[in-house]
């Protein structure tokens, strides 16, 4: 190891899906307001997901594209809740259970070798959460005023926000600047093959669980090691601890950087 010492506010005022004439490719457009401290949820399974900021409404825009399969067969939907709204691709039923659109981790989707890619482009303004969870695409958050949680199983994902952040994936690395240091429940970033990269305020009290098999484990911060440690693995605290951070990865290093 190297060391460097409900009241809700939520008005969907536009809804326009529009396909174009070519097979391979569809667009959807949303817009909306939704209110600070609630949620924009992007659900897809082939394809990116980007998320920029904005300002007044929120603005998805998803496209389809397709080498074999049917662009018109994906639906892409949109759930309001009272946590916010869920915009997701939804892919032709398997036969045996139907794919449903549904906040948080109740839904179920399955592709059944179908190959349509929906790419989605989000603006975020300032205070609205953004959840983003595909399965073979990347996920990319620039910029933003709000807590961001991304996962994905094949593709990277890099995060810039001012607030606070959780990423998880199999098969890439996690970039994330975070601009706050006092969350309350513990923040997750975890991967298979790929590195963990962080750069946090310098003022960050944590404590910290961190693993890896085949790299390294590198501080910017000073850290009070608890019990064994070495440079693959460590339990630390920096600061005065007070909130938890765990890093995970198989294949990859993991780096702790103070911002600025």
């Amino acid at each position: 190891m190297t060391m460097r010492v409900v009241t809700l506010a939520l008005v969907t005022t536009g809804l326009t899906l529009a396909a174009s004439g070519a097979a391979a490719q569809g667009d959807f457009h949303w817009k909306g307001k939704i209110a600070a401290g609630k949620t924009i949820e992007i659900k897809g399974i082939n394809g990116d997901i980007d998320a920029v900021a904005g300002s007044g409404d929120v603005e998805v825009t998803g496209v389809k594209s397709a080498h074999r399969s049917d662009p018109d067969e994906v639906k892409i939907e949109v759930v309001p809740s009272e946590d916010g709204v869920t915009i997701c691709a939804v892919y032709p039923s398997d036969g045996r259970r139907e794919n449903t659109c549904e906040p948080g981790e109740h839904d179920h989707t399955s592709t059944r070798n179908n190959d349509v890619r929906v790419d989605f482009t989000v603006r975020v303004p300032e205070g609205v959460r953004f959840r983003g969870a595909t399965v073979n695409g990347k996920v990319e958050a620039a910029n933003l005023s709000s807590d961001v949680d991304a996962t994905t199983v094949n593709g990277s994902i890099r995060i810039s926000t001012t607030g606070y952040a959780e990423a998880r994936t199999v098969n890439g690395s996690i970039v994330a600047s975070m601009g706050k240091a006092t969350w309350t429940d513990a923040l997750d970033f975890a991967t298979v093959n790929g590195g963990i990269t962080l750069d946090l305020p310098a003022n960050l009290s944590t404590e910290v669980r961190a693993t890896t098999v085949n790299g390294e484990i590198e501080t910017d911060f000073p850290l009070t090691i608890t019990g064994k440690f070495g440079p693959r693995r460590l339990n630390g605290t920096i600061g005065s601890g007070g909130r938890r951070l765990d890093l995970s990865t198989v294949n990859g290093s993991i780096k702790l950087r103070k911002a600025g």
